[in-house]
């Protein structure tokens, strides 16, 4: 019975991070850089799948990355300053706390590597294509840095699986936080819910490239749309800091939108036609700058 009970919850993480002599390396940064690398190794493998130039993602990856990463913490910041900083602004940058908006990663992140893609003249269609699935599998890795940060929790539960939080606070909006009592110390594991999820949208984005007649270059608004679905329902059960608006929270909203854009776009523009290139075709070639333009006549 006493084994039960201490195997009826998540235990807390001892710690938060690695400390190798002078250096601490924080378990959230590492998690990042660990989907970073799984997404861009996916990519990599779905790229030349479609017959694209080795190494094309990782060219993309050097610019999406970075911009993704400053892109989250902008998002996360605007909308939760004083939870993000405590008011002080060089605490912006103390990303190895926690503190990214995975809105505004995605999109800086892919318009970025867009950007790029069309600059270094590739197929960008089949590149966002082959990128997909990979943005999930990066944040379903990602996500379990909240459990070592122990935030982005939900609600009190006793269910088997529920989380061990050693100091949790329960927010009504950014600033109005308060203490739980000392006996409730377990709590809903949304991040688990959601890098469950996270790893379910990989398989569906894949399942649906295969077996539906999607156009070139529209697999993403499938990602978009599954993802923002689930991340409605767990974002409902989280307690911590943020913005409210007629009752829901700031990104339950944003969820709803880019599932419904997704959605319209999809309807709208993404079913593939007979004859029109689909999410399965292969990498266009496209002319580089120096092969535009026909050679001049021999004289």
């Amino acid at each position: 019975m006493l084994a039960r009970r201490v195997l009826a919850y998540l235990p807390s993480p001892p710690s938060n991070g690695i400390s190798l002599g002078p250096v601490r390396l924080h378990v959230y940064g590492l998690l990042i850089a660990a989907g970073v690398v799984a997404a861009a190794y996916l990519a990599e493998r779905r790229w030349q799948a479609r017959g694209g130039e080795p190494g094309a993602m990782a060219k993309l990856a050097v610019w999406a990355v970075p911009a993704g990463l400053v892109g989250a913490r902008l998002y996360s910041v605007v909308t939760s300053w004083q939870a993000d900083t405590g008011g002080r602004w060089y605490r912006a940058f103390e990303i190895w706390q926690g503190g990214l908006g995975i809105w505004g990663g995605v999109a800086a992140g892919v318009a970025v590597g867009l950007f790029v893609a069309r600059r270094y003249r590739l197929d960008w269609r089949a590149a966002i294509d082959s990128a997909a699935p990979g943005l999930a599998l990066a944040q379903a890795i990602g996500r379990w840095g909240n459990y070592f940060n122990q935030e982005l929790y939900g609600s009190p539960s006793r269910l088997p699986w529920a989380v061990k939080i050693d100091h949790p606070v329960h927010c009504s909006s950014v600033t109005a936080c308060v203490a739980y009592p000392p006996g409730v110390t377990t709590f809903q594991p949304t991040f688990l819910y959601e890098s469950m999820w996270d790893l379910a949208c990989v398989a569906l984005v894949i399942l649906a490239e295969r077996h539906v007649a999607v156009r070139k270059g529209y697999l993403f608004f499938i990602y978009a749309g599954l993802y923002s679905f689930g991340r409605f329902f767990t974002e409902h059960l989280r307690v911590d800091e943020a913005h409210h608006y007629l009752g829901l929270r700031l990104n339950d909203w944003t969820s709803m939108v880019v599932f419904a854009a997704a959605t319209v776009v999809l309807l709208v523009r993404g079913r593939a036609t007979p004859g029109m290139p689909t999410t399965r075709s292969r990498t266009d070639v496209l002319p580089q700058p120096s092969q535009a333009s026909p050679a001049e006549p021999t004289k």
